[in-house]
């Protein structure tokens, strides 16, 4: 899986006198395997005991059946975050070593200006829809099938040039904008663009404000995908896709000044790099 690092937590005793913080009367229990990648935007994962309470930083992570626990960073992730695994009277923290990244400046122009600094009537509309984005992404939609199949590995929505990349600073017509937080594959108008992996609509939207044709794909207990700017929706809310399936086709609405496909990733609140969970795009 392109970018994935995969890092063992100790597992030896000794290892654990050096590198954990040991709570009074407890034994420390073995920690986990983690894999996906430690750096900012990263997605991880690992196999905990099961009925095991795991936190990160204090934020309590969801634990499936089988053991499975993930966890995400954001942007602008700090250097370290504290895992702790607690199984019964056993407990294990760890300090994980988050890696930081460098974020390019792009500067786009010719966007429609409407979309950079909004009239005062089109307010309204984006906190309405900014609204739904955020009523879609709280959904917890407990269904390990589908979080194991979309750790099991992605596929590119669609394949292309990728003419915008996770993280970069994005000043539209001059005037500094949000990060960038997909990355953008340019294709032409009517381009399929197909589900990276399994997962539950909701969201399914055709003319956002900002990110025109839009769909987000649940892939379970609040990881998902969105698909930003597309002509066509041909997928409706709560309908269920599997891996490779037709979900709309490529455009160039909402802001956008050629057509592409904007494909994003959330955990929770926290915005995923796609590229590192991604395979390395084919040569064309």
């Amino acid at each position: 899986m392109a970018h994935q690092q995969r890092v063992k937590l100790a597992t030896v005793l000794s290892l654990f006198v050096a590198a954990a913080t040991y709570l009074p009367g407890y034994v420390l229990a073995s920690c986990v395997e983690i894999e996906g990648s430690l750096t900012q935007g990263g997605l991880i994962w690992g196999k905990v005991p099961p009925g095991s309470r795991v936190t990160l930083d204090g934020e309590t992570l969801d634990v499936l059946q089988a053991g499975t626990t993930i966890a995400g960073f954001g942007r602008n992730a700090a250097a370290t975050a504290e895992l702790v695994v607690e199984d019964g009277a056993d407990v294990c923290r760890q300090t994980l070593q988050i890696t930081p990244r460098q974020y390019a400046v792009q500067r786009v122009q010719g966007v429609p200006q409407k979309t950079v600094t909004p009239p005062p009537e089109q307010l309204e509309r984006i906190r309405r829809e900014q609204a739904l984005v955020n009523a879609a992404k709280a959904q917890r939609l407990l269904r390990p099938d589908l979080l194991q199949a979309a750790l099991a590995g992605f596929q590119w929505p669609t394949v292309g040039p990728i003419s915008g990349v996770y993280g970069s600073q994005r000043y539209y017509n001059g005037a500094a904008g949000n990060p960038h937080y997909g990355v953008d594959v340019a294709v032409p108008t009517g381009t399929v663009v197909l589900a990276p992996a399994a997962g539950v609509v909701t969201l399914a939207e055709p003319d956002l404000f900002y990110s025109g044709g839009t769909v987000i794909l649940d892939h379970g207990f609040r990881f998902s995908s969105a698909f930003l700017h597309m002509s066509k929706v041909l997928v409706e809310v709560g309908e269920e896709v599997n891996s490779g399936d037709v979900i709309g086709e490529v455009g160039a609405t909402g802001r956008a000044t050629g057509p592409h496909l904007d494909w994003r990733m959330s955990w929770r609140n926290h915005r995923i790099d796609p590229q590192l969970l991604a395979p390395t795009m084919p040569n064309l």
